[in-house]
């Protein structure tokens, strides 16, 4: 296995982004200087780019993604127990690279800010030769590195992204997402909200200030709308926001009896703290006990906000406590190699980074078009959450939901949540349509 600069951060190549043409790419990466697309490997080797935030407020998540991609590349290569390419229904990867050429990689560093994400992206691809760019953990980052990798004509294959928006109204040809998006949440979160709550409640919105944050409230506002919540505050806040005691103040005096938190990583480790600090689990509003939400929950937001996720509902794309097949090995993988089990950050990527090798053997090419066309429609099993589907209308992956809350008695730092529902496909399911936004064609980069 290949580390090739490994903390690059952002690096900006000239050649700029020249409107309809795309990228203005070096002659020697051109389209016309070798086999009809961007960046077509030539020799024993192929380079992928694993863009993800090492630094900034999803810096964890951005760790665990890095771990699972090099995971993901060792089992490419044929290196330790093979992971997920035991279960996977596909049986066309081998563990001799892809397509015969051995698995490197080049790494760039997000910060979590779009800017930089297509700075780190467009050296990858200018620079490194990377035929395919993968990673991040914010839906602003992915919806800019997804529209660069259209202008260059490589794949990307979105990490962490949960905003409607990726493969909604910014949705591109060349672009692709295996993570859940805030409308299946607030689908999923709905019914065991008024289950456990009631449907008459009052709900005040703190939200990420960033495409993501605002599709989430508005998915979280429409579903328990529907069933009878009044929302009386959306409150934006800042992504590098860090004390939200200023924002929490206010929710005492609103008549509101819930807290949604419209916030992720190190922001809802924070405004969780915040709002726990200030009384609002402990007191009674409307007669009723006051009650937060999380929308989008991961493992290792739960460990940074310790015991004050007890109780508290969220959804969440996978979790290491699944027990079918697939999600079983990955854990076994994963945990052998760095000795704690992995997040739902590490899972999405690391099943990203082997779709695509996937995609590219059943294809029998890296032409990004033909590895498009390997994954539209492409039903598939074994790498956790059941059956899953690859829309090829949107290029959305549909498949189980989890619902979780935080455990009252956990057994480790690890165990933090447990899941209460996993969420049948066919009701987080919706029309392609609703969101807008045109997926185009394929550009190879020709």
């Amino acid at each position: 296995m290949s580390k090739m600069n490994l903390t690059r951060r952002g690096v900006i190549q000239t050649g700029a982004v020249a409107g309809a043409a795309g990228l203005t790419l070096p002659t020697y990466l051109r389209a016309d200087g070798h086999s009809g697309f961007t960046n077509a490997p030539e020799g024993s080797s192929v380079t992928l780019g694993f863009n993800v935030p090492q630094t900034g407020p999803y810096a964890d998540e951005g760790a665990d993604e890095l771990r699972a991609y090099e995971l993901a590349v060792e089992h490419l290569n044929g290196g330790g127990d093979g992971g997920l390419m035991n279960t996977f229904s596909s049986k066309a990867l081998q563990g001799n690279g892809i397509l015969g050429k051995k698995v490197e990689y080049v790494t760039g560093d997000t910060q979590t800010k779009s800017d930089a994400a297509r700075a780190s992206a467009r050296s990858m691809i200018e620079k490194d030769g990377a035929v395919m760019i993968t990673g991040g953990s914010s839906s602003g980052v992915a919806v800019a590195v997804q529209a660069l990798c259209q202008e260059a004509g490589v794949i990307f294959m979105a990490g962490l992204t949960h905003s409607n928006d990726t493969t909604g109204k910014d949705k591109k040809a060349n672009g692709f997402r295996h993570f859940f998006n805030s409308y299946m949440s607030g689908a999923a979160l709905a019914p065991i909200l008024a289950n456990n709550y009631g449907t008459d409640r009052k709900a005040y919105h703190l939200t990420a200030d960033y495409n993501w944050g605002y599709t989430t409230e508005e998915a979280v506002r429409t579903s328990t709308e529907a069933m009878g919540w009044e929302t009386v505050a959306a409150v934006k806040t800042p992504l590098t926001q860090t004390d939200f005691s200023s924002y929490i103040a206010p929710v005492l005096q609103s008549g509101a009896d819930v807290l949604v938190l419209n916030h992720y990583g190190g922001n809802m480790v924070n405004s969780l703290t915040n709002a726990v600090q200030f009384g609002l689990r402990d007191k009674l509003v409307n007669n009723k006990n006051f009650e937060i939400v999380v929308p989008l929950y991961s493992r290792l937001m739960a460990k940074g906000a310790g015991a004050n996720v007890k109780g508290i509902f969220g959804s969440t794309n996978w979790h290491w406590s699944l027990q079918d097949e697939g999600s079983k090995a990955f854990v076994q993988s994963f945990g052998t190699k760095y000795g704690f089990p992995p997040s739902q950050a590490a899972h999405t990527c690391y099943v990203q980074a082997l779709l695509y090798a996937d995609a590219v053997e059943r294809a029998g090419s890296f032409n990004p078009c033909a590895v498009g066309e390997a994954l539209e429609d492409f039903q598939f099993d074994g790498m956790g959450n059941g059956p899953t589907l690859y829309r090829g209308e949107d290029h959305q992956c549909f498949k189980d939901v989890l619902v979780v809350k935080g455990k009252e008695n956990p057994t480790s730092e690890f165990d933090l949540l447990e899941i209460v529902e996993v969420t049948p496909t066919s009701q987080v399911t919706y029309d392609a349509s609703i969101f807008g936004g045109e997926l185009g064609s394929c550009n190879p980069g020709a």
